[in-house]
């Protein structure tokens, strides 16, 4: 896991709610300094930016439901919509129980796609 201090910015019980999603997940665990993530297979699964808001990636047939389900967007970086991740609100984050069965359809997803090419 990253070390608490290194996610600075991020309140501490957001930074809990994130482990707490991930626990348990085969292959999983948070990764990244600066910007708390989970990724496979070279994929990325999950981010968190520097305010705390996390962005789940979704495949296209359940992530117009969700948005609308929670009445959330998808999520923008950069000045660019990122039409795969759906931003996760606060307090569906703090309910991890309701939460989870998204983030498994999410590495569920993840998991479909073709590795990516490890660097050399």
């Amino acid at each position: 896991m990253a070390k608490e201090k290194e996610c600075r910015g991020i309140d501490q019980d957001i930074l809990d709610a994130y482990d707490r999603l991930i626990a348990g997940m085969p292959d999983i665990e948070r990764k990244g300094a600066a910007v708390p993530y989970t990724s496979l297979n070279g994929h990325m699964t999950s981010y968190m930016n520097k305010t705390g808001s996390l962005a789940l990636r979704l495949p296209a047939t359940m992530i117009d439901d969700f948005l609308r389900t929670y009445n959330t967007t998808l999520c923008a970086a950069y000045g660019v919509v990122q039409k795969e991740y759906a931003v996760v609100p606060a307090d569906l984050l703090k309910n991890t129980t309701e939460l989870k069965p998204y983030f498994e359809q999410s590495i569920a997803y993840v998991r479909s796609l073709k590795p990516k090419n490890a660097k050399r």
